[in-house]
This record gives C-alpha cells, sequence and structure tokens, in this order.
C-alpha cells in the first residue's frame, strides 16, 4: 500500500521486497506485508495485452518487396488485389512412428491432383508405413492458410489417414548456437511467420512433429495402430537392454583382462 508494489496473489508467497530504504514504509513491516492487500481486488488482475492492429496493405506490400529482395530461389511471395499474399513455405517431416496409409494404392497422378481426388477413399486395406526421416515438403500456400489446415494438407499429399490431431507443426528457431522448437497453435497462419522472418530457413523453418503435449486423443487411435505402438515400444526396451548389456559386459571383460595382466606382479 506505501511502495505500491503489486502482483498477483498467487505470487504473493514468492515475493521478497527490498524495504531498507527509510521512510519508504509508514512502519516496520515485513516484505511480505507490503505486498497490495487482498482488498483490492482491481490491481491484482492479469492486464491484458493490446492485440497488434493487423497490417495495412500498404506495410504489408513492402515487407514482401523486402523478403522477394533476399530470395535466390525463384520462389517468390505475391500480394493479391485483396491485400491476401501466397507464397511457399518447407516443413520438414520429423516422425519418429509409422503412419497409415491405404494399402494398394497407386500414386497419384496430375489428373487426381486437379480433379481433388481423395486416393485414400478408395479402399479400406490399411497399412504402416515410415515416412523418410527429415523429408523435406515444400507447399504454396495463402497467407489466410492456418496451420490446422498445412496440417491436413501434408497428411492428403501423402495419403495418410491418421487423425490430424495426432501431429503438430513447429517453428524451429536458431538462436545462439540454440535450436528453439515452438509449437504453433492451429490457428495460426505461417506463411505471416514466414515474411517476417524473411526466406532464411536457417532463422525460421516448420517441423511437422508427432504431437506429444498430452493433448493427444488417444481414442482416436484404431486398436491395431495402438497395438503397433505397444510393439515399437517393446522392441525399443529390448534394444535399450541389449545395449545395457553389451555396455557391462565390455566393463566385464576389461576388469578380467586386468586383473590377469596384475596377476604375479608385486603390490
Amino acid at each position: 500500500a506505501d511502495c505500491r508494489y503489486t502482483c498477483h496473489q498467487e505470487c504473493r508467497s514468492l515475493i521478497q521486497l527490498d524495504c531498507r530504504r527509510p521512510g519508504q514504509c509508514q512502519s516496520q513491516l515485513s516484505p511480505e506485508s507490503t505486498l497490495l492487500p487482498p482488498r483490492s481486488q482491481n490491481v491484482t488482475q492479469t492486464v491484458e495485452e493490446e492485440k497488434p492492429k493487423p497490417p495495412t496493405i500498404q506495410e504489408i506490400k513492402q515487407k514482401i518487396e523486402k523478403y522477394n529482395a533476399k530470395v535466390t530461389n525463384c520462389l517468390l511471395m505475391k500480394l493479391n488485389d485483396d491485400g491476401t499474399y501466397t507464397g511457399f513455405i518447407k516443413v520438414h517431416l520429423k516422425l519418429r512412428r509409422p503412419v497409415t496409409v491405404p494399402a494398394g494404392i497407386r500414386p497419384q497422378s496430375i489428373y487426381d491432383a486437379l480433379k481433388e481426388v481423395n486416393l485414400a477413399d478408395m479402399t479400406d486395406k490399411r497399412t504402416s508405413f515410415y515416412l523418410p526421416l527429415d523429408a523435406i515438403k515444400q507447399l504454396h500456400i495463402s497467407s489466410t492458410t492456418t496451420v490446422s489446415e498445412v496440417i491436413q494438407g501434408l497428411l492428403k499429399k501423402f495419403m495418410v489417414v491418421d487423425n490430424p490431431q495426432k501431429f503438430a507443426l513447429f517453428k524451429e528457431m536458431r538462436k545462439d548456437g540454440q535450436v528453439l522448437l515452438q509449437k504453433l497453435p492451429l490457428t495460426e497462419y505461417p506463411l505471416y511467420l514466414r515474411l517476417l522472418a524473411g526466406p532464411d530457413t536457417d532463422v525460421l523453418s516448420f517441423v511437422l512433429k508427432e504431437n506429444e503435449t498430452g493433448e493427444v486423443e488417444w481414442d482416436a487411435f484404431s486398436i491395431p495402430e495402438l497395438q503397433n505402438f505397444l510393439m515399437i515400444l517393446d522392441k525399443e526396451e529390448k534394444d535399450k537392454i541389449q545395449q545395457v548389456q553389451r555396455k557391462y559386459e565390455k566393463f566385464k571383460q576389461r576388469l578380467q583382462q586386468t586383473l590377469k595382466e596384475a596377476r604375479g606382479k608385486p603390490g
């Protein structure tokens, strides 16, 4: 009340104030007692940050011109008359688990793509398949394309019939020699992030991974898929056990060899 220090009520026990300056407080109070009392409800509420205003068409135009000036692979962004724009993003596929695809389906032709034919709907047979590790897929999207639509588009291109909720799109950033991964909300616009970061993928890249943040709805998996996960975990467990056994077997052999060489030597 005296020094005007404010904090959330939940944070009171974590705050310690330095009130050693004379005249700062009206009385000698403990650090916790200088916190704003609970009765002042209005100042303990979280202040909502003002959302930035959406950029104007002129600002978008300037950003696109700046972006295109740095492009070296002809993958330019194009501004439309209505203020939207189109461009390209590259997505790294880093999936450690198999995906479910239709069995016995021919590759998609140009005709199928133009007619938006979904080959996955032509058969009920399914099989598990490992996508190439760290494969890169290039997508041509719009500024109105959301993360959710990017995920669905990627799964459609690879004819993956798994529930899109099993996957998440991350943005990968490199800063001070460290790689930072941040999961993107489904309503985010990847092309806008690409525009702000520039075309350099070392600054920002997109990664598709399994959704392992506790938000996976296991009910979306079929019984064969769950059984397949158990088989994979069982295999990983056995491999880990063998690694540990080999490690200590080498230690045992070295110890026995050392004891053998030490026999007959003084001391």
